[in-house]
C-alpha cells in the first residue's frame, strides 16, 4: 500500500538536482575577470572540494568511452570525481576536465549539487605533489546533449582554467538525463607542498 501511494506520487521520477539559474550563466554580469593565478606545473589531482556545495571527493583519472566521449567514474562509484588523465592538470596552463555522477540507482552522487553553484564560489584541487589549486567559479551552464559547445567547453584557454561536467538539463523516462551541468572556473592561486 504504502509502495503503491509513493508511485501514485509518481516516485517512480527521480528527484531532480539543483539547476543553475540564468543569472550564474557566461555573459550575465561579471564573468571571468581576466587574472588568474600563476600557471602550476603538472601534477595529477588526487581529491575536490567544494564548501559551497559539501563536496570532498577522491579523484581518479578517465579517458575517453567507446563513442570518443568524456568518460566518467564507475557508475557504482557515488563519491568519486574522474579527472580527463590525457589532458592537462587542474593548475595547469589550459583547461583541466573533470567529470562525475549526478546521482547513480541509491541517490545523489558527487556533482549533484553543481547546479547550485554560484559566481565566486571556491574550488579546491589537491594534487599529487601535494600542493593544492585554488579556483573560483565564473559560470554555471546548462546545456542540450544535442546542442553540447564542445569547443567552449573542452576547447584550450591561455590561462588555468577548470571545467566541472555532470549530467542535467531535464530528466526523460527511459532516456535519462537530457544535457549536462557545465562549471566554468579559473585558478586563482595555489598552496605549495607543505
Amino acid at each position: 500500500m504504502v509502495v503503491g501511494a509513493w508511485l501514485v506520487q509518481d516516485g517512480s521520477t527521480p528527484h531532480l538536482p539543483p539547476a543553475p539559474s540564468a543569472a550564474q550563466a557566461q555573459g550575465a554580469g561579471v564573468g571571468h575577470p581576466g587574472v588568474s593565478g600563476t600557471p602550476m606545473s603538472a601534477s595529477g589531482p588526487v581529491r575536490i572540494t567544494i564548501p559551497a556545495i559539501g563536496v570532498d571527493a577522491p579523484v581518479t583519472g578517465v579517458g575517453l568511452d567507446g563513442e570518443g566521449h568524456l568518460a566518467t567514474p564507475p557508475d557504482h562509484e557515488r563519491n568519486l570525481a574522474g579527472w580527463y588523465r590525457d589532458g592537462v592538470t587542474p593548475g595547469q596552463r589550459g583547461t583541466a576536465l573533470l567529470a562525475g555522477h549526478v546521482d547513480t540507482d541509491r541517490g545523489p552522487a558527487v556533482f549533484y549539487g553543481l547546479g547550485a553553484l554560484h559566481r565566486g564560489d571556491r574550488i579546491d584541487v589537491l594534487r599529487q605533489d601535494r600542493s593544492t589549486a585554488w579556483f573560483l567559479v565564473d559560470a554555471v551552464e546548462v546545456y542540450d546533449r544535442a546542442a553540447f559547445p564542445d569547443r567552449r567547453v573542452y576547447g584550450a584557454t591561455p590561462d588555468p582554467q577548470l571545467r566541472l561536467i555532470t549530467c542535467g538539463g531535464g530528466y526523460a523516462k527511459g532516456r535519462g538525463y537530457l544535457g549536462n551541468v557545465v562549471v566554468y572556473a579559473h585558478l586563482t592561486g595555489h598552496r605549495n607542498s607543505i
